[in-house]
């Protein structure tokens, strides 16, 4: 049976006393064996050392991380110092990602693209690392067309990128497209589904909504006429999900990406439910 890749993301908490559910949600998802638990930056340096910490103490605790580095405000200075703290600690992965201008309003830095920050860090640190690079199946926002995306992304790889972890999506199809480009476009690397779990109608809008991910009118529809059910939220969440994943690895994506909002129940569900239909993630 093929093993397909397998990772999780957190956020890094903004206030300590939020450490201790995340800490107890990676030692439970820890026992999964994710090939890797990817570590969210958000802006300022404070965040920065935050995800820095973080990373340092799974690392110590034998998990293998991919903490994000954001490039948009940065110089190149802070990057080589940040990506050789990294080196030393012995961490091997990174997400290279130019950074979200709505949370990063008015920031300046050395860098205006991710293919740049990519580049630098090959130079800089050579094979070291393997660089994941994010990916849009439903076009990022701010692109000009789908053409124009897929070139940013082809960009990204040539600059030296290992992998590819997409952002949320609920239409297969979208995926499916999105990866026949990348072959068409003569690049070679995974391409891994991101996946958000659902547990919370309102959450999910939100996070869909922020980044211009499409939840499908069917799926809006039946989460509305549960309302205050989360316990039908879940469920429904999880045959939509499963299914998804399902598709997803039918149709030969090379593995999995799950987006876990710190909060270990939802992925371990999924990851049961895969398992009990023949999947190895």
């Amino acid at each position: 049976m093929t093993r397909h890749h397998f990772s999780i993301e957190f956020f890094t908490p903004g206030k300590p006393e939020d450490n201790v559910p995340l800490r107890k949600a990676c030692e439970r998802l820890g026992r999964l064996g994710p090939d890797f638990f990817t570590l969210t930056q958000s802006g300022g340096e404070a965040a920065r050392k935050r995800t820095r910490d973080l990373a340092a103490e799974m690392h110590q605790d034998g998990l293998s991380v991919a903490p994000h580095i954001l490039c948009i405000d940065a110089s190149r200075a802070t990057i080589r110092d940040k990506i050789l703290e990294f080196k030393a600690l012995g961490i091997r992965h990174l997400v290279a990602l130019k950074g979200s201008p709505a949370n990063l309003a008015n920031a300046l830095g050395e860098f205006s693209y991710a293919n740049e920050l990519v580049e630098f860090i090959r130079t800089e640190t050579g094979n070291w690392f393997h660089i994941c690079v994010a990916a849009y199946p439903e076009m990022h926002q701010k692109a000009k067309s789908p053409q124009d995306d897929l070139e940013n992304f082809v960009r990204k790889v040539k600059a030296g990128a290992d992998m590819a972890l997409t952002q949320m999506f609920y239409n297969p199809d979208a995926y499916f497209r999105f990866a026949e480009g990348v072959v068409r476009a003569g690049v070679d690397v995974p391409v891994i589904p991101g996946i958000m779990p659902i547990v919370n109608y309102k959450n999910l809008s939100g996070f869909a909504d922020a980044c211009a991910a499409e939840i499908p009118r069917w799926i809006r529809m039946k989460l509305e006429s549960y309302g205050d059910d989360p316990a039908s939220v879940r469920a429904f969440g999880l045959d939509v999900v499963t299914q998804l994943c399902e598709r997803l690895l039918e149709g030969g994506a090379p593995g999995l990406h799950f987006y876990s909002l710190n909060e270990a129940e939802s992925v371990e569900a999924l990851f049961e439910r895969l398992k009990a239909t023949g999947y190895r993630i």
